[in-house]
Parts: structure tokens; sequence; C-alpha cells
């Protein structure tokens, strides 16, 4: 799961930037929503996480524009106010889901995974592909009902492709999920963390082709 957090209080950020990164997911953190609107403009996002009150531009002015371009992002407002009036405006203006602060990070991650579930047309955490079962609550992947060990890196690369079968994704397509904004890696990174998830899940219905020139593509095997 990619995750753009939108949060101006500073020890707020950290914590969920901390928790998520724990959990697998790849989260950026900016503290505006300028530099919000800067990153989705370039870059693939499957949650906004927002806060209502940032320095310059509101969660709700930057909540009303993403709408107004016909951006169907999963949106999580983020705020202190717990008036029912407010509640209401933010979901009118096309908010998917409201948390009050102060709130648990594991409720915050469970709504999240819920709306990304939602746009992905599922209802539970379950994603299973032939002999290969992947959580995405618990990261946890199994082969013919035996547990699979495998490195935060090598379950985020899963998952992505799971979750975009037989669709090309180019190295670039996959480092964006994979890697937090600003964040450095080798041009081989992808590479290299593709041969460890190949040999982990050698057996499985999940084949991942590599088309020269073009990039990758994950198809189940019958």
């Amino acid at each position: 799961m990619r995750v753009l957090l939108t949060e101006d209080n500073e020890g707020l950020a950290l914590s969920i930037v901390k928790y998520f990164t724990e959990m697998g997911h790849a989260i950026d953190w900016v503290d505006s929503a300028e530099k919000a609107e800067s990153i989705l403009s370039h870059d693939a996002v499957e949650v906004l996480i927002l806060d209502v009150n940032l320095p310059g531009k509101s969660g709700f002015e930057l909540l009303t524009s993403l709408r107004l371009k016909k951006s169907f992002l999963p949106v999580l407002i983020l705020t202190a106010r717990a008036d029912i009036d407010d509640r209401v405006s933010a979901l009118d203006l096309g908010a998917d889901d409201y948390l009050i602060k102060p709130f648990d990070l594991r409720e915050l991650s469970a709504r999240c995974r819920a709306l990304v579930r939602r746009e992905r047309g599922k209802s539970d955490n379950e994603i299973q592909c032939g002999n290969l079962s992947f959580n995405s609550a618990t990261k946890s992947v199994k082969i013919n009902q035996k547990d699979i060990e495998l490195r935060p890196r090598e379950v985020q690369m899963l998952e992505l492709f799971l979750t975009h079968l037989d669709r090309m994704l180019t190295k670039d397509d996959i480092a964006n999920r994979l890697y937090n904004f600003g964040e450095a890696y080798t041009p081989n990174a992808v590479e290299q963390i593709l041969t460890r998830l190949r040999k982990q899940i050698q057996g499985s219905s999940l084949i991942i082709k590599t088309v020269r020139g073009m990039g990758y593509l994950a198809h189940v095997d019958d």
C-alpha cells in the first residue's frame, strides 16, 4: 500500500510513518496541502491521509480541488474536530472516511486497508492466487498452506504484482510503490528484490515474467 500523509504535527506524523513502515507500507509525509499537490501530480498514491488544519491551504480545500479534477483517490480525513457538521462536510466534499484525533494507529491502518480494498473491489484482506495466498493485513504468505517468510520489500512487491495481475509494470512503476519519495535506491535494486522474491515463491501458481525492454508481467499459471 502506497500512502501519502499530509499532517503538520511532526510528532504525530513521525509516529504514523514509523508504524506504517513497520507494517510494510510505503508512506511519504508532507506538512502542507501545497506539497501534497506537488507529489500527487507525478507520483502514484493509493491512499491520502489528510489533516484538515494545515498551514496555507486547508485539507478541505485540497480535497475539494482533487474532486474537481475528477480524482478518485481514496481520502481519509484526520482532524481534532468532533462536531457532526464537520464530519458531514468532509464526506459531502468527497472524503471516503473520517477519523477523529486522538486515534489508535491500528485503526488508522485498518481503515486505509479498507479503502484500498474498496477501490480494488474486494471485501476482505485475503488474496488467493492458485496455491498462493496473501493476507494484506498480516502480510502473511502461504504456498500450499505452508508459511513463506519474506522480507518487507519482497512482501510489498508481491502485493503489487498480486493486485496488478496481467498488467505490465515497469521498473519505475515498481520502484514508485516500494520506495518513499526521495528515498535513494540503486538502479538494480528492483531486480535484486525480484530475484529473491521469485526464489521464495518457487512452486507457487504465480509466475512473474520479464518482458525485455518493457518491464514485468505477473500471471496465474493454471
